[in-house]
């Protein structure tokens, strides 16, 4: 076989993922693409999998890319004259409890909000549109009528045949074997049959992207889990177009098959398979049947659908498929590699998510960057962590166990726990910590008082901790709280062209003199928000960034990325080596004199400063800025001292109240004054004018910087959405996010975030108002508004001010 001696772009794996991405990369970008697939297409994970097809996430953007899926799955027999086995049969999700049923009734706000008609539907309607099923245990269903099936393996072969007819040429047979590499770019892919030089290259390897990946340095967290279904004989009366069945009550799923039913589920005990590699010539193999392992899913299924007892069983199919540790796919550019971008790791939901993966993934190769918001599958939201097989092993199988259980807010996993712990982990648990983990990282979610188990319980409605963080808002509103933020991403960049590397990265202006520090985005070339940061300068050549604990791997990559090649500019991540103590609250000064000599007189250190000063005997970066709204520092310790520094505040602090306090109340201090949390409220798919942030864009500057070019051209015209809060007075509504937001009855956007204001005494949330005739002040504050919450209308109040304002001591609620 001849392989060509060059191509643009070399996409590896020939399953629905590996084959939708050439296809799209030849037919909307004309690219010199081949696929190299070391079996036959779709020898993975592809051909056996069960084909169902939904199109709901949490994610707006992630439910765009499910969305197009369905779209190129009707329309491509047509252009390929292959068939794809699309029905649209739409699905039926079953609740037998109440927390089920208000999940269903947040996941139909949802929909809603993303513009998909999903209903509510009785037992009584289940039991007309699927009569052989025992409805006697529901309380309802949702009804989803776009969702449908489709034959995996038909669509991936009608994607490769029309990958073909827009010029994209495939190769079967051919094994990757190795990169040959240059300063962290991949310069050649090496084959079983030869190298082929390349620009770029998608690793779309499926449950072998791991170790493609590994081949140039790059990890792919991913697990592969025996996941089994069964196909059964003919069901007598079984209607060829019934809808597809999720109970996930039951932990079962169910759709029709040529007169019978595929059936299987999500177990609460997984079975992983290696966490080594998987072996080459895994090529259209499965496991053995496991009967002992499946009949928890045959019980329940019997139950559900008591005609299956009488039904012989086809085939069994028992495969690998790809989990992630958590439960999302895996999308972008690998943070390691210049040059190479991955999409794998789709937990079952690849035959739904390949279409649009495909048409996003081409869109990001060609483009570099990601075309939506779609930071949830983003691969640079792992770390070093992930790097970690039984780490991954174990979190993955928590994670794949629980695929059918209820998703209550808040809810932490357990696996892998704890992983990284700050110097004050075993200080705050005597404190009552009860943690939450962040990129392995354990961090005090909220403190229990005296006896109090100091534990989550979960919930729909208000949970355990609701009264607690109250009491540790107050307190940080009127004396003085301190919040262990060590698990802060934080960067040095250092160099002459220090300064020029950040002017052109950053949105707000840097040049600042020394002991200056600028809270700024970061944006992409069509404006949107890619981070959201801070920015220190130390010296003339040395600068000290600080941004959220999740965001580590990405923002490192995304400066590193964007700093010109000819500078002399270094980045560095200083992650571990210093602890962050934020010291928040009107007693802040007085805790913090007497821990210090040096003078923190308002005059001598006023806000967006940073100081060098001593306490406890170590030289602490002080950060005069606050995410509270209340006065504070982020006092950046040495790792070493981080106990001692905690130790003399505690002590200095206690005639001044001093207590430590959790992310909790964090984030419902920042709601009221509020402050955007970047991944929620500012994306990629928000400019800084829609998002209120304007006034931190430089654009009165001459000097050019990344998305500039897209904000000028926005210029003077109207903006169609904008960022506003909303208050809801009836304390026992519960805001999560993703509530629809309507504007005299009309749908105009959703909650961006969601939480409660102890001191305004009213539930909080932000959300986009859009408008296609421009949303000035006027506009926002003329109509009359309400959110859905669970399906239920309330009246709301829109807010285009912080609720909170300490500076002039009062409330504007």
């Amino acid at each position: 076989m001849a392989l060509p001696s060059h191509a643009q772009i070399i996409v590896i794996g020939g399953g629905i993922i590996g084959c939708s991405t050439a296809y799209h990369l030849a037919r909307d970008h004309k690219t010199d693409v081949i696929l190299l697939e070391q079996g036959k297409l779709t020898s993975g994970s592809t051909w056996h999998a069960a084909g169902l097809v939904g199109q709901l996430r949490s994610s707006a953007s992630i439910t765009r890319v499910l969305k197009y899926s369905v779209e190129l799955y009707k329309g491509l027999e047509a252009e390929t004259g292959l068939a794809t086995g699309w029905k649209m049969t739409g699905c039926l999700r079953l609740a037998t409890n109440q927390d089920r049923w208000t999940e269903y009734k947040r996941l139909a706000t949802t929909a809603k909000s993303f513009g998909m008609d999903m209903q509510l539907v009785s037992p009584e309607e289940v039991k007309r549109m699927w009569p052989l099923m025992e409805t006697s245990d529901l309380v309802g269903a949702s009804w989803l009528p776009t969702d449908g099936q489709a034959s995996p393996s038909d669509i991936t072969q009608s994607l490769a045949k029309g990958a073909r007819m827009h010029g994209a040429r495939l190769f079967e047979n051919v094994r990757v074997t190795g990169f040959e590499m240059k300063d962290g770019r991949i310069l050649k892919v090496k084959t079983d049959h030869g190298d082929i030089a390349c620009d770029k290259v998608v690793n779309c390897a499926g449950q072998w992207a791991r170790q493609v990946g590994a081949m140039a340095g790059i990890n792919v967290p991913l697990q592969p889990v025996k996941h089994q279904y069964i196909i059964t004989e003919k069901l007598p009366g079984l209607a060829t177009d019934a809808p597809t069945i999720r109970d996930p009550d039951r932990r079962t799923y169910f759709k029709e098959e040529v007169g019978g039913l595929v059936m299987g589920g999500y177990e609460p005990n997984p079975q992983g398979w290696t966490t080594g590699d998987v072996p080459n010539d895994w090529e259209f193999r499965l496991f053995d049947d496991d009967y002992d392992h499946f009949e928890q899913h045959m019980v329940q299924a019997i139950e559900r659908v008591p005609g299956l007892a009488d039904v012989g069983v086809k085939q069994m199919i028992n495969g690998p498929e790809s989990f992630t540790p958590d439960g999302n796919f895996i999308l972008g550019a690998a943070p390691e590699c210049a040059n190479m971008f991955v999409g794998a790791g789709f937990n079952a939901f690849g035959i739904a998510s390949g279409g649009g993966a495909g048409w996003v993934l081409a869109q990001w190769v060609v483009d570099g960057e990601a075309p939506l918001d779609l930071w949830v599958v983003d691969i640079r939201r792992f770390s070093g962590l992930h790097r970690d097989r039984q780490w991954v092993s174990d979190r993955t199988l928590e994670a794949y166990g629980k695929h059918y259980t209820i998703g209550y807010p808040h809810e932490e996993y357990a696996s892998g726990r704890p992983y990284i712990v700050s110097p004050l982990y075993e200080r705050l648990k005597k404190h009552g910590a009860v943690f939450g983990s962040k990129l392995g990282w354990e961090r005090p979610n909220w403190f229990a008082p005296e006896g109090m188990e100091a534990k989550d319980v979960y919930a729909m409605g208000r949970q355990n901790w609701f009264e607690p963080v109250g009491d540790e808002h107050a307190h940080v509103r009127q004396a003085v709280g301190v919040f262990d933020q060590s698990s802060f991403a934080k960067y040095e960049m250092t160099g002459k062209d220090a300064q020029k590397a950040l002017d052109y990265i950053c949105a707000n202006d840097v040049s600042k003199p020394a002991g200056r520090l600028t809270y700024t985005q970061l944006l992409n070339t069509r404006g949107g928000i890619e981070a959201d940061l801070t920015v220190a300068r130390l010296a003339d050549d040395k600068f000290y960034i600080v941004t959220g604990t999740g965001f580590r791997t990405h923002d490192l990559a995304w400066i590193s990325d964007h700093v010109p090649a000819s500078l002399d500019a270094k980045l560095v991540d200083v992650t571990e080596q210093f602890g962050t103590l934020s010291l928040m609250g009107p007693n802040a000064r007085k805790v913090l004199e007497a821990v210090t000599d040096a003078d923190v007189s308002n005059a001598a250190f006023p806000f967006g400063h940073v100081r060098e000063i001593a306490i406890a005997g170590a030289t602490v970066r002080a950060l005069r800025v606050t995410y509270v709204g209340e006065l504070g520092w982020e006092l950046h310790v040495p790792i070493g001292a981080t106990g001692e520094v905690f130790d003399a505040l505690m002590a200095a602090g206690k005639p001044h109240d001093i207590r430590p306090i959790g992310y909790r109340a964090l984030e419902s201090l920042r709601l009221e004054k509020g402050y955007r949390a970047w991944g929620s409220d500012i994306t990629p798919n928000d400019t800084p004018f829609e998002a209120g942030l304007g006034w931190a864009v430089k654009l009165r500057k001459d000097t050019d910087f990344l998305g500039r070019k897209a904000l000028e051209k926005a210029g003077n015209a109207a903006l169609t959405k904008r960022l506003a809060g909303f208050t809801v007075d009836d304390k026992d509504v519960v805001l999560v996010g993703r509530e629809t937001i309507l504007r005299d009855g009309q749908p105009v956007g959703y909650l961006t975030s969601g939480g409660y204001g102890y001191t305004v005494g009213k539930n909080i949330g932000f959300g986009y108002v859009r408008n296609a005739g421009g949303v000035d002040d006027a506009f926002l504050t003329s109509g009359s508004y309400e959110l859905v919450v669970a399906m239920e209308r309330v009246p709301a109040t829109i807010h285009l001010e912080p609720l909170f304002d300490p500076a002039a001591a009062r409330v504007k609620a």
